[in-house]
Order: C-alpha cells, then structure tokens, then sequence
C-alpha cells in the first residue's frame, strides 16, 4: 500500500497539503454545512480545520487508504469546539442587564453647536479628556454601548464604567464651555470697530 502521501504530508510538504486541501475541503465543508445550517459558518469550520490539520500533521498515521477519517476527526472536534464556544457566547449574552438607557449628555452640547466652528470646539474639548474616560463617553453616548456592553471592551466592571462616564461628562460640560467662549472670542477679534466682520485674506 502507499503511504507516500501521509508521509508527505507529516514531513511537512506544502504541495501534498494543497492536495489534501483540494481532495476534502468539500467533505469538510458539507459535513460543516449540515452540522451548522449556516453556510458561513460552515466556510470558516473548514479554515479552522485544515489550519488544525497543519498543526497535527504528525499525528497522521499509514493507516487505511485515506487520510479522510483523521480529516475529520479533526473537524468534528473544530465543530465541538466552536459549538462550545458559540453556546458560551450565547450565555453570556444571556446573562447582561436588561439594556439601560445611558443619558445622552450629547444632545445639550450639539443643541448649543450651531457651526463648523463650533463643532470641532467640542472635539476638541473631548480630546482633552483622558483616554479612559473618553473611550467610555463615545462607547455609551455616540455608540449607544449599554453600560454592561461597554464594560465588556475594556474588561472592567459596570461601577467603573458608570464612574468614568460621569466624570467625563461632568468634565466634558467644564471644557466644551471654555473651548466654545475660545471660539467665541476668536470670532469677536475679527470683527473691526465698527461691528463688521474682518475681511480674511488667504
């Protein structure tokens, strides 16, 4: 019997991998498509699996005809794992707060923004903001990330979360102020005596 191939592909051999590859992927992907019923997911079980069958390659043995059976042990496993993973999410998912509505402090400062000019006074004002507190304002109040989802980015507890984004709209109140006088008095400094526009020159 030959086991040519077997050991090709236990030595590594990327031309008997591709062969592999073209031999099965088809096996894989509608075994992956009847388990799953999404035909997505099915394409992404078989990346998984031949991206496990590189990793175990070694693991082939000179047995049987084909190595179809090791293929897909090997995806059933990728199937497993990925279902254990999917039911996980799920779970998860499950178990967030019912979704809370995060006070839109956004819409007091864009009803005082009447420009351009005033519009980039707040982006400005937010950049001054550390990078903590800002991430969590633009996760809750531009995103509309509820607090629990919000927590999940960074990895902390929703108490955090509620904290910082006080603190940033507290501050973000503070500095869009003084950013809009700025834009304010700049606007008055170019008029002329007389209560006219400054003619800007490029």
């Amino acid at each position: 019997m030959n086991y040519s191939l077997h050991t090709r592909i236990r030595a590594g051999d990327r031309e008997a991998f591709r062969e592999l590859f073209r031999d099965h992927a088809q096996l894989v992907y509608r075994h992956a498509v009847r388990v799953t019923g999404d035909w997505t997911v099915a394409e992404d079980i078989v990346s998984l699996t031949f991206l496990e069958a590189w990793r175990l390659r070694a693991k082939l043995r000179d047995e049987g005809d084909s190595p179809r059976p090791w293929l897909m042990g090997i995806a059933v496993n990728v199937l497993r794992n990925s279902t254990r993973a999917a039911r996980r999410h799920r779970q998860a998912l499950g178990r967030l707060p019912a979704e809370e509505t995060v006070p839109d402090f956004a819409d007091e400062l864009v009803g005082r923004i009447a420009d351009g000019d005033q519009l980039a006074a707040a982006r400005r004002a937010l950049k001054k903001l550390n990078r903590s507190e800002r991430e969590v304002f633009t996760l809750c109040v531009w995103s509309g990330l509820g607090y629990a989802e919000a927590a999940a980015v960074p990895d902390v507890p929703v108490g955090t979360v509620r904290s910082r984004l006080s603190r940033a709209r507290k501050r973000l109140a503070k500095l869009a102020e003084e950013e809009l006088k700025k834009t304010q008095g700049t606007v008055a400094g170019q008029r002329t005596s007389t209560g006219q526009p400054a003619v800007r020159t490029c």
